[in-house]
């Protein structure tokens, strides 16, 4: 097979995210004009668009690849379903034709488009809906029998269930698709940087964020790729681990893990090890159907030939369609993951576990101790609420079983507005924790005094990491994480105490300071069981005295006794069971409080107030004098605005 010449000119280069989200917006500006007015619309319709278009621009590096050491390729899709065929833009003239690409076999680029746009109106609509969409979807399922395709590859299966739920082109004109593939063309396959691995996950989590922003739940599955990176640079997987994500999303999770274990493999990985972590490395679930299929091209393009995805509902445990999962193991090695915030699940997801709860992240904890290895490591995303609540029988015995079972050894506080396209006021922490041991000490960090917003975000440099995992030296720090350690004179000449650089000391009295503490969680436990026993033992001996009580009311009753001195033993029994009822609730209450994990750092250094009591009054003194003005000034301008009275 011929390789295709290249371009005359590069590729239009998108450099940065905020290049990246004014070329989507082109994007967006053209489908909302097209009838599909909500990003619920249209991103389902750029999914597939924007996945053929990549798919062939990396099938045709990958032939490149190939013809370079003389290995055969066989390309997934064939003339004339490829984009450079139906999609691509035509050459503008004949002066443009010898500098235009070629296929394979020797036509120019979008030489199918151009042919379909001389038959006339309406014919690249039939062609998209009658021809490619069918032989897309026959890819996977043939169409004759219902029954999976024979012959099929793997990469052609996936390619057919990406394509499953597109059952025709939503856009509303030719005129505006035409306007469309264009620019979805200059997206290229070499905008690869070290931080973005590549461009196309970028694209879908920038018009999930807009999902999110309109209020559509975009954000229950959209995790800032920073912290992610962050996460992933702590757990640290390697080649031979199983990465799983219960609740995957888009697969953010999972292909940045795939970026970090691939950059661990070197340049010039053996093809046995690259299979091994292309094929049975990544597993996830999801149960959006608007998600499923962006997850499946997202980590398709980055390079996870076989993604391990089933669809369908983790906590419920019924599948729409399970046959990508087929080999995966009943526990992982390593969860990653970001259940939803704030969600309420009905009995036929909550009978499938121990402690029933509406909460959909407390399940979702529950649903990860139980498919994380003996020996695995957990990194999760969770809301604040989770972490302090215990008065809800669920949440305490949910958080008993996961210190009891693994050790939570780290509890990273995030700052407020991490995660605003999840909703306002969402607080969150990072937990990170190993099974098959019980919690002794859990190590918290506190990044939640850095300020964050749309044009701030949180970055992995805020953790102090930079891009392969590596610590940053200090002069490489975010201003806003080291202004106030700074300021403080007592810090000069100290190494700043980053996240990354303190991890390695986790739970060591090394990696105590002002951001950082460790609390001895055994002996909180310890104390507390120390604090409920006098209480435990009370109600004990108050229930044998309610046992020998209640004899003697069997007695009585048995001898007829009066109405008055049963009525009174009657009252005396009562008034007990109350007291060992209570004595059994402060002990209770006192167990609970065991498990209010909430980062409250005592290390934080109070902001004094130097003023003297005459500044202060003072103060509310000038305070109070512009107030009074005001309302002065507002009283004049209401009596001048007020009508006259007429006699």
């Amino acid at each position: 097979m011929a390789r295709r010449k290249r371009t005359a000119q590069p590729p239009k280069t998108i450099a940065s995210t905020q290049s990246l989200s004014a070329f989507v917006k082109s994007i967006c500006d053209v489908m909302r004009r097209s009838n599909c007015a909500s990003a619920l619309q249209y991103v389902p319709e750029l999914t597939w668009i924007l996945f053929l278009r990549i798919l062939d621009a990396q099938e045709a590096r990958d032939q490149e690849a190939a013809e370079a050491v003389g290995a055969p390729f066989t390309p997934a899709l064939r003339s004339p379903y490829r984009w450079q065929d139906w999609a691509a833009p035509p050459p503008k003239n004949e002066a443009d034709k010898p500098g235009h690409p070629k296929t394979p076999e020797g036509k120019p680029f979008g030489w199918k488009r151009q042919a379909l746009f001389a038959a006339g109106d309406g014919k690249l609509f039939d062609f998209i809906n009658k021809d490619l969409l069918p032989h897309l979807h026959a890819l996977d399922v043939d169409p004759r029998t219902n029954l999976p395709r024979s012959g099929a590859t793997p990469k052609q299966r996936i390619i057919g269930r990406i394509m499953t739920a597109v059952e025709r082109v939503r856009v509303d004109s030719e005129s505006n698709l035409r306007d469309i593939l264009d620019k979805v063309d200059e997206i290229s396959i070499d905008h690869l940087d070290d931080q973005h691995f590549f461009t196309l996950s970028q694209v879908y989590e920038d018009l999930l964020l807009k999902m999110g922003e309109k209020n559509s739940d975009g954000g229950q599955f959209f995790t800032p790729r920073e912290v992610i990176r962050a996460m992933v640079h702590t757990v640290d997987p390697s080649l031979g681990h199983t990465v799983y994500d219960p609740c995957c999303g888009t697969g953010g999770f999972l292909a940045i893990a795939y970026e970090h274990i691939a950059r661990k493999l070197g340049k010039s990985p053996a093809s046995t090890r690259l299979d091994q972590l292309k094929h049975e490395t990544f597993f996830g679930r999801e149960k959006e159907n608007l998600v499923f299929p962006i997850a499946l091209a997202n980590l398709v393009l980055h390079g996870i030939d076989q993604p391990n995805l089933w669809h369908g509902n983790s906590l419920t445990r019924r599948a729409t369609y399970g046959a990508l999962f087929e080999q995966a193991p009943k526990q992982f090695d390593v969860i990653l993951t970001n259940p939803p915030f704030g969600g309420k699940e009905g009995k036929d997801a909550q009978k499938n576990f121990a402690f029933e709860t509406s909460a959909t992240q407390v399940l979702f904890l529950q649903d990860i101790l139980a498919e994380l290895a003996p020996g695995g490591t957990c990194a999760m995303v969770l809301d604040e609420g989770l972490l302090f609540r215990t008065n809800e029988s669920a949440f305490v015995e949910t958080k008993r079983k996961l210190v009891d079972e693994c050790d939570l050894w780290a509890i990273v506080s995030l700052p407020g507005g991490v995660f605003s396209t999840a909703g306002a006021g969402v607080k969150t922490n990072l937990l990170f924790f190993t099974k098959g041991r019980k919690t002794k000490h859990i190590w918290y960090y506190d990044l939640s005094y850095v300020k964050v917003g749309k044009k701030t975000p949180l970055t992995l440099a805020h953790f102090g990491f930079a891009p392969n995992g590596t610590i940053l030296d200090d002069a490489a720090l975010p201003a806003s994480l080291v202004a106030e350690w700074r300021a403080d004179e007592s810090n000069s000449g100290k190494r700043f105490p980053s996240y990354a650089r303190f991890l390695p000391q986790h739970g060591t009295p090394k990696a105590e300071s002002r951001y950082s503490w460790t609390v001895d969680f055994a002996a909180r436990r310890a104390k507390a069981r120390e604090q409920m026993q006098p209480l435990l033992d009370g109600a004990a001996k108050i229930k044998v005295e309610v046992v020998d009580l209640k004899e003697q009311l069997k007695r009585l009753r048995k001898d007829k006794a009066g109405k008055n001195a049963l009525a009174a033993l009657e009252a005396q029994i009562r008034e007990k069971d109350k007291a060992a009822r209570d004595l059994e609730s402060q002990a209770a209450a006192i167990d609970a409080a065991v498990f209010d994990l909430k980062a409250v750092n005592p290390n934080a250094v109070a902001v004094v107030d130097q003023r003297t009591p005459v500044e202060i009054i003072a103060n509310i003194d000038a305070q109070g004098r512009i107030v009074a003005e005001a309302l002065g000034r507002l009283k004049n301008l209401l009596a001048a605005a007020a009508p006259v009275a007429r006699g």
